[in-house]
């Protein structure tokens, strides 16, 4: 089929996710990017577009611009890849939408609860896809171990702790006028959550992804210990799920020694999982009574679900990127079985408007928590 006409609102000079957007978009060849509102700057935004090789008629300098005209074209964008800061994901998404353009946006989903839910309606109201980026359910061993969790290999799903922890926030980086690190303290941009929003969202969705269970309440106690900062930097969550399960979670940006060390452990009735994404290609799986089991992305061991997302051959390392590629690429089997009107095959997957809206519940009731003294809440108030 012809590549996807993809269009992207943010990522321009100096914007790290946007460039792995477009990475990640290019790797199966299934996308082409052919317009852009790149930057809030129109300066900005035509120079970002020279640099990517838009045309220029195609580059924007106001979003709400770019969707009115883009929706008009005869071969305007089919879909649209949303990499803002948090507080602009419901604007921008909402405004494609509404003109039938699908979305990809970056997590969280949005800045607040309330926006959320105002896009989640959006969402449903509208014929167009709505694809969520969290791109760590894209990995071949993450998909490997819901498979067998779906198949009933660990039994009853009773303890599951997950943590996502980095060190480059330990010291107050947003003085320095460090891009990343400005909009990700800023409440007004990054919303009520700093580490919780932003990778406690990842290890939250992660657990949810790989064990299929919904969460009932949780208890947090959330921290700012960089003198000053605005936003939390580090958390702790114990969680009960629906049916019995317990879960823990740590999210922390003030870690010393830790890169992007997100790491996922559950355990059943009848065995355990073990996965480490800095170490993306392994799982070990634990039968009860019997010698821990070293499964490998490509060899022998992994089922159907982990081939389908493998690229390469056993013993190269495929990871980051590639996570992403498959959020893309499975965006493409849906967008294309729209395109022939015929239902999107039953293998897709890729976190949803649902899934992003149980994103920002959580972060929301995390913070709600601690400010009570780490008091425990329930979920369903937050998500309805």
């Amino acid at each position: 089929m012809a590549r996807i006409r993809l269009g992207m609102v943010g990522g321009g000079r100096d914007a790290f996710i946007g460039g792995v957007h477009r990475i990640a978009a290019r790797i199966d060849d299934r996308f082409e990017l052919v317009a852009g509102a790149f930057s809030s700057t129109p300066e900005k935004a035509r120079a970002s577009a020279a640099d990517l090789g838009v045309a220029q008629d195609r580059a924007y300098g106001d979003f709400k611009e770019m969707a009115k005209r883009e929706a008009r074209l005869k071969t305007g964008i089919e879909a649209v890849a949303v990499v803002t800061p948090n507080h602009m994901h419901y604007p921008v998404a909402r405004e494609f939408l509404k003109r039938g353009i699908h979305v990809i946006c970056d997590k969280p989903l949005t800045s607040t609860l309330a926006d959320a839910k105002k896009l989640a309606k959006a969402a449903d109201s509208s014929n167009a896809l709505f694809v969520l980026t969290h791109n760590y359910t894209g990995y071949p061993m993450v998909r490997q171990a819901r498979e067998m969790i779906a198949n009933g290999d660990l039994g009853t799903i009773r303890l599951v702790q997950v943590e996502y922890a980095q060190d480059w926030l330990s010291e107050k980086l947003e003085d320095t006028g460090q891009k990343q690190a400005g909009w990700r303290t800023d409440p007004a941009r990054s919303g009520a959550g700093g580490s919780t929003g932003d990778i406690g969202t990842h290890a939250f969705n992660l657990a949810s992804f790989v064990t299929g269970l919904k969460l009932d309440s949780l208890c947090a106690d959330l921290d700012a210990f960089v003198e000053g900062r605005e936003l939390d930097d580090n958390g702790h969550v114990l969680m009960r799920y629906e049916g019995g399960a317990k879960g823990m979670l740590w999210c922390s940006q003030v870690a010393p020694g830790n890169e992007n060390a997100l790491r996922l452990r559950v355990y059943g009735s009848e065995g355990g999982l073990e996965w480490a994404q800095e170490d993306p290609n392994y799982l070990w799986h634990t039968r009860l009574g019997e010698p821990k089991r070293l499964l490998t992305r490509g060899g022998a061991g992994a089922g159907s679900a982990a081939a389908r997302a493998t690229r390469i051959p056993a013993g190269h390392p495929e990871g980051y990127l590639e996570g992403f590629a498959t959020i893309y690429s499975e965006a493409a089997r849906a967008i294309e079985a729209r395109r022939e009107d015929t239902p999107v095959p039953g293998d897709v997957v890729f976190p949803d408007i649902k899934d992003g809206v149980a994103g920002v519940a959580f972060v929301t009731a995390c913070v709600d928590s601690s400010r009570r003294g780490g008091a425990w809440v329930r979920l369903e108030r937050y998500a309805g």
